[in-house]
């Protein structure tokens, strides 16, 4: 029986990967990292197939004594600070969370002689400045970080690189580029943009939606293709290496969100908020996934229009 330890269970990709593993993968048992204040609601469905393990981890001893209990065969590493703006306001605890938190994971790995495969998540975030000749990005594009967020991802990346160097750690860079579906937290942009059209729907608000910058472009992958991804990385991927997850497609902000209004009979007004402007925000990425699909023979099959029709359906049901 294989032990799957899923760090930040009760978020929003580690709740999807958790009911993916459950439903895909035989003699596996799940177990997931959560804290005191944790909201459980992404996994209620699940609580009775899986184990859950209270950890700070940014506590060493907290990590050590779950990994020593637990003994994961492998570990998919998504518990993080993962809201880009919220880095601005709070960069240091953003760079401890991230890193330190991983640099936990991996010295308790050292320390009790495991040998598991560990996925962490970086982010396309990562690549940050790209120019027009640069895209599609591809794994070897350099690293221009544009936000503290951007730079604990460069961090967690590199430390993976480098403890698989020094010390043979099996472990999986993967680069995810924008994510989304149901469960996505509303403090992001295609989930706030699709709360906003629900709550205006049920006339709880005025018909008037609050936007940012509508003119960056990003490449849109369903939650639940990146959740497999990250089990074709540990089951067919190379230690050390890194792999973009990605569609190979961009959409600019406004066009993602005049795809939600067409879902929508309500008539709604668009207007900027200037408080949802970032102090420098990256204008483009669009992922190459070439590397990874020839490694593993992943690739996206879930629709966009889809996965916006599942996430307004999600908070239509919620507001």
């Amino acid at each position: 029986m294989r032990k799957v330890l899923i760090t930040g269970i009760t978020g929003f990709a580690g709740s999807h990967l958790a009911e993916w593993v459950l439903s895909n993968q035989k003699d596996v048992e799940v177990y997931g990292t959560y804290r005191v204040r944790s909201r459980m609601e992404n996994i209620q469905d699940i609580l009775s197939e899986i184990h859950l393990y209270e950890c700070e981890l940014k506590d060493p001893h907290s990590v050590s004594e779950m990994i020593k209990k637990i003994k994961p065969d492998v570990i998919f590493h998504l518990a993080a600070q993962s809201f880009v703006p919220t880095s601005w306001n709070s960069p240091g605890e953003t760079l401890i969370a991230n890193q330190v938190g991983q640099l936990n994971l991996f010295e308790a790995v050292l320390k009790h002689d495991l040998d598991c495969r560990i996925q962490i998540a970086c982010s396309s975030e990562e690549y940050g400045q790209v120019y027009p000749d640069e895209v599609p990005i591809k794994e070897e594009n350099p690293l221009r970080p544009l936000s503290p967020y951007a730079v604990s991802k460069v961090g967690q990346d590199y430390l993976g690189y480098q403890y698989h160097k020094s010390y043979g750690l099996k472990v999986f860079r993967t680069r995810t580029f924008n994510h989304t579906g149901p469960r996505r937290g509303e403090s992001f942009v295609t989930s706030n943009f699709a709360k906003q059209i629900a709550e205006i729907e049920k006339g709880n608000n005025p018909p008037v939606i609050y936007v940012g910058n509508l003119k960056a472009k990003r490449d849109f992958t369903d939650v639940r293709d990146v959740v497999r991804a990250y089990w074709l990385a540990v089951e067919k991927g190379v230690p050390g290496e890194v792999y973009n997850i990605a569609s190979g497609v961009t959409y600019t902000i406004e066009e993602m969100l005049h795809k939600l209004l067409r879902m929508s009979k309500a008539e709604i007004e668009i207007r900027q908020d200037p408080g949802r402007m970032r102090p420098s925000d990256v204008d483009i990425l669009l992922g190459n996934y070439e590397k990874f699909h020839k490694q593993t023979g992943w690739k996206p099959e879930i629709p966009f229009d889809q996965t916006l029709q599942d996430l307004l359906d999600y908070w239509r049901a919620r507001v």
